[in-house]
């Protein structure tokens, strides 16, 4: 087993204890967990992705997707058949599964779709527009006001004003 010590990179930065978290959990789990049911992840354009999981006797019933902070779960629960004969072989799995995604900040689930038994979940990157770069215009640089001296007549152009 493999053990990484993070502890020079905490030291200088702020909020990333995330990041160990995330290396924990994907260093360690049941790997006959992670091959069911098998999926594919897609980078449609700059900003979209697309994960495929393959669900063959999975209905809109069945399954679950739940969207929270940083994180997506794909929930089937399997469906108790009636037997209606006698099986000789059952090569199509109807286990319960749970699939975990972690996502990147700002990722957002836009849309999911069951079609010929392949669940298709649309995902976007949506960055706020406060953490949108931006330029910043530059102003040039004024020369320092002229000094008015006080005079006579400063005082009726103070008066005309009001």
């Amino acid at each position: 087993m493999r053990s990484y010590d993070l502890s020079p990179l905490f030291r200088s930065t702020v909020g990333f204890d995330r990041l160990s978290r995330l290396l924990e959990t994907a260093t360690t789990g049941d790997e006959a967990a992670a091959s069911y049911p098998p999926y594919n992840i897609e980078k449609m354009g700059e900003d979209s992705y697309r994960i495929t999981m393959a669900v063959a006797g999975f209905g809109l019933d069945d399954l679950t997707i739940t969207a929270h902070q940083n994180s997506l779960t794909v929930t089937g629960k399997a469906k108790k058949e009636e037997a209606t004969g006698q099986f000789l072989y059952r090569g199509i799995a109807g286990r319960a599964f749970e699939r975990r995604f972690q996502l990147a900040d700002f990722i957002k689930v836009s849309s999911a779709s069951l079609l010929n038994g392949l669940l298709h979940i649309e995902l976007a990157r949506e960055v706020p527009e406060t953490m949108k770069p931006r330029t910043i215009r530059i102003d040039t640089a004024q020369a320092a006001p002229a000094r008015i001296e006080a005079n006579e007549a400063a005082p009726a152009l103070t008066q005309q004003a009001a």
